[in-house]
C-alpha cells in the first residue's frame, strides 16, 4: 500500500471515532492493500461521512447566545426591563447599606449567593477581552450589545464598590452562612455583611484584578460610550495605584474568602496584568515599562505555568505582552518581551501536547484536564487564549514553535475548537456540558434558583432549611434551565455524574464560562468563510466566477505522517441567488487525495452533488470534504441549471 493511502487510512481510524467499524474492511496485513480496494473503502464510506459531517456540526452561534443567558442568570440586584431569563427575580437590594454604601448589583459567583470580588473582576476581565478581541465576530452574530451589557453588569457594580481612591469593597455575604441554607436569591435570609480592603487591609490581587477589568472594559466601551469608557480608566488607574503601594493578599484581609477563593500564587500576577491591561488602554510606557522591569521580580518571565485562571493570570499576561511584541515596535524592550512570549508558548505548546512530555493532562476522550474541581473553567480559559494567540500569529504572519515542531495558527484553533466541540458534546457521553444546548445536557445542576420553582410561579419564600428538605434532595430535574451554564464538567476518565450535590461536577461558575464569549465568536465565523492556509495562514475566499455559489474552503484537521504533512479540507457551498439550481457541476484542479461528498463525472476533474439531492435551494447549503498533503485544491463553479 502506498504511503499516500496509508496516510488517508490512517486519518479515518484516528480522527474519526464513527468509523471504527470499517477497521473491519482492512486485510490483516495492510501492507497487501491496493489502490483498488482504497478506492472501494472511498465510495463505502462516502455515505457515512456525509452523514457524520452533519452530526458533528455546532452552532457556535447559539452557544454564543446562551452562555452570556447565564450571566443575565447570575444578576444580582434590580433586573432590568429587558432582563430576558424571566424565572430570575429583583435580590440583594439591601446590599451593602449597613456598613453605609450602595453595593447593590454585580453578580453571584455559582450556584450560591456570595458575590465574590475576585472571580467577578476575572470574570469581566474575559468578557471585555472577548469584545475587544472578536468584536467583529460578536457584532456579525448580534450579540455585541448583550455582551457590552454583561460588562457593564460588572462594572457598574465595580464602580459602586470604589468610593475612595484607596478602598475597594470586594465581597458581599459569607460562604459559611450561605452554604448552610438552599434558598433562592429572592428569599434570601442569610448575612450580607459587606467586606473591604483597604491602605490598612491591603488586598493587591482582588484590587490589581478590578483595575484590569476596569482598563480592559473602558477599551471595549471606547468605541460606544468615550465618556463611560474614560470613567473606567480612571478608576482602573487608582485601583492599580492602590493595589502596587498597600501591597498585600486579600485573603488574609479578608480571611472568610479564603475557603473559597483563597490566593494561591499571591498578587504579583494580578500586578503585573492590570499594568499591562493598563498599557492596552492608555499606551502610557509608564505601564509598559512597570511589567518590564518587574518581569523577573514578580515572575513574569519566569513563571511556566499549565492554567490559566481566576487565580492564575500568568498565562494570560504572557500571552497579552505576546501581542506588544507580535505588534512591532518597542525596540528597547524586545529582549524582555521574548522572556514573557516563550513563557506564552511553553503554555500553548503544553496544551497542544507538544512540549516535550510537559503537558496539560488529557482525558481519553481527548480534554484538558486540570483539576477535579470545575475542571472545564481551565478548559475554556486555555481554548480561549488558543484562539487569541492564533490570531496573533496571524497577524504577524509567524507561527509557534514547539519542542515537537513547528506549529501554525490554524492548528491552534483547530485544538480549541476541539476542546469546544467537547464542551457541546463531542465526548464520551454524548452530552453537552452547557446547560440548555441541544437536547442532552445536565439536568441536577448545583445551583439554588435553578432547582427551585421561580418566584413568578411559587410565590411563598423558600425557608433556609427548607429548601434542602423539598428541593436539594429531589430526584426530579431542576424546574428552571439556567441556560448557558458551564457546569464543571468530567473527571479524568471523562466520568461524569449529573447529581445535584456532586458541586465539584454539576456547578457552574461564571469565571467558567466568561471565556467561552470570546471563544464561541471567534469559531461562529469559521462557518462564515475564514480560511486558514498553511502558507501564510491568511483568510482567503475562492472566487465565484460570477456564479450564484459561494465557495467557503477551511482546513479543519492536520496530522503528519512519514514526516509529510496531510490536511483535511472542508468546502461549504452555499446557494446565495434568489433561485434554486440544479446539475451543479463543480472543477476541481490540483486535486491530489481522497474527496468525500462529491460523485466524480466522466469528464476529467469534474465533480457533482449525490443523486439524492436533486435542488440546491436558495440560501442553503451543502458540504464536502477531501484530504490531501500540500495546498488546497482550487474549487470553481462550472455549470448548473
Amino acid at each position: 500500500m502506498s504511503s499516500n493511502v496509508q496516510a488517508y487510512l490512517s486519518f479515518f481510524i484516528t480522527h474519526a471515532p464513527s468509523l471504527y467499524i470499517y477497521k473491519s474492511l482492512l486485510p490483516i496485513h495492510p501492507s497487501s492493500c491496493h489502490c483498488t480496494f482504497m478506492a472501494s473503502f472511498i465510495i463505502k464510506l462516502t455515505v457515512l461521512s456525509l452523514c457524520m459531517l452533519m452530526v458533528t456540526g455546532f452552532d457556535y452561534k447559539d452557544a454564543l447566545d446562551k452562555s452570556l443567558l447565564f450571566f443575565e442568570a447570575q444578576r444580582s440586584g434590580k433586573l432590568p426591563d429587558n432582563q430576558r431569563v424571566r424565572w430570575r427575580g429583583d435580590s440583594g437590594l439591601s446590599d451593602g447599606f449597613a456598613q453605609g454604601v450602595d453595593l447593590v448589583g454585580g453578580y453571584y459567583d455559582a450556584g450560591d449567593h456570595v458575590k465574590f470580588g475576585l472571580p467577578m473582576a476575572y470574570s469581566v476581565t474575559m468578557l471585555s477581552w472577548s469584545v475587544i478581541e472578536f468584536e467583529k465576530e460578536i457584532t456579525d452574530v448580534n450579540q455585541l450589545e448583550h455582551a457590552l451589557d454583561a460588562i457593564k453588569w460588572g462594572t457598574d457594580y465595580f464602580i459602586k464598590a470604589h468610593k475612595q481612591p484607596n478602598t475597594l469593597w470586594s465581597q458581599v455575604g459569607d460562604g459559611g452562612s450561605d452554604h448552610y441554607c438552599w434558598e433562592r436569591s429572592e428569599d434570601m435570609s442569610t448575612p450580607r455583611t459587606a467586606y473591604k480592603v483597604d491602605a490598612e487591609h491591603p488586598g493587591s490581587d482582588i484590587a490589581g484584578e478590578t483595575a484590569a477589568a476596569l482598563a480592559a472594559a473602558s477599551i471595549a466601551f471606547k468605541p460606544y460610550d468615550s465618556s463611560y469608557s474614560q470613567l473606567l480608566l480612571l478608576h482602573a488607574k487608582q485601583l492599580f495605584y492602590f493595589a502596587d503601594t498597600f501591597r498585600g493578599k486579600y485573603d488574609e484581609s479578608i480571611s472568610n474568602a479564603r475557603a473559597y477563593y483563597p490566593s494561591g500564587n499571591g498578587y504579583y500576577d494580578e500586578l503585573l496584568w492590570s499594568a499591562a491591561w493598563l498599557f492596552e488602554a492608555t499606551n502610557d510606557q509608564f505601564y509598559l515599562n512597570y511589567v518590564i522591569e518587574n518581569s523577573a521580580l514578580m515572575g513574569g518571565t519566569g513563571w511556566a505555568v499549565t492554567e490559566f485562571s481566576w487565580d492564575n493570570k500568568y498565562a494570560g499576561l504572557q500571552v497579552l505582552l505576546s501581542k506588544v511584541l507580535l505588534s512591532g515596535g518597542n525596540e528597547a524592550h524586545q529582549a524582555i518581551l521574548k522572556q514573557y512570549q516563550a513563557k506564552a508558548e511553553f503554555f500553548l505548546c503544553a496544551c497542544l501536547q507538544k512540549n516535550n512530555g510537559h503537558n496539560v493532562p488529557m482525558t481519553p476522550g481527548g480534554l484538558l484536564f486540570v483539576d477535579g474541581w470545575n475542571n472545564m473553567q481551565y478548559v475554556s480559559s486555555a481554548s480561549f487564549l488558543l484562539a487569541v494567540y492564533s490570531n496573533y500569529l496571524s497577524m504577524a504572519n509567524a507561527k509557534l514553535y514547539c519542542p515537537s515542531g513547528e506549529t501554525h495558527p490554524f492548528e491552534l484553533l483547530t485544538f480549541a475548537q476541539s476542546q469546544a466541540d467537547y464542551i457541546l458534546g463531542k465526548n464520551p457521553k454524548a452530552m453537552s456540558y452547557m446547560v440548555g444546548y441541544q437536547d442532552k445536557y445536565p439536568a441536577h445542576v448545583h445551583h439554588r434558583g435553578a432547582s427551585i420553582p421561580s418566584v413568578s410561579v411559587l410565590k411563598s419564600p423558600i425557608g433556609c432549611l427548607e429548601g434542602f428538605e423539598l428541593w436539594y434532595n429531589r430526584q426530579e430535574a431542576n424546574p428552571n434551565i439556567i441556560a448557558g451554564a458551564l457546569v464543571g464538567g468530567p473527571n479524568q476518565e471523562d466520568e461524569f455524574y449529573d447529581q445535584r450535590n456532586n458541586y465539584e461536577q454539576t456547578e457552574p461558575a461564571i469565571a467558567g464560562t466568561a471565556p467561552l464569549i470570546g471563544l464561541f465568536a471567534r469559531l461562529s465565523s469559521l462557518s462564515g468563510g475564514s480560511v486558514y492556509v498553511p502558507r501564510d495562514s491568511s483568510p482567503k475566499h475562492i472566487e465565484q466566477n460570477e456564479h450564484p455559489v459561494e465557495i467557503l474552503h477551511s482546513i479543519t484537521k492536520v496530522w503528519k505522517h512519514n514526516g509529510v504533512d496531510y490536511y483535511r479540507h472542508k468546502v461549504n457551498i452555499k446557494n446565495t441567488c434568489g433561485k434554486p439550481i440544479t446539475e451543479l457541476k463543480l472543477a476541481m484542479e490540483n486535486l491530489s487525495g481522497p474527496i468525500w461528498g462529491l460523485l466524480p463525472t466522466l469528464e476529467k476533474n469534474v465533480y457533482e452533488l449525490p443523486s439524492w439531492i436533486k435542488v440546491l435551494n436558495p440560501g442553503s447549503q451543502y458540504t464536502f470534504v477531501y484530504v490531501q498533503e500540500g495546498s488546497q485544491a482550487k474549487v470553481s463553479v462550472l455549470s448548473y441549471h
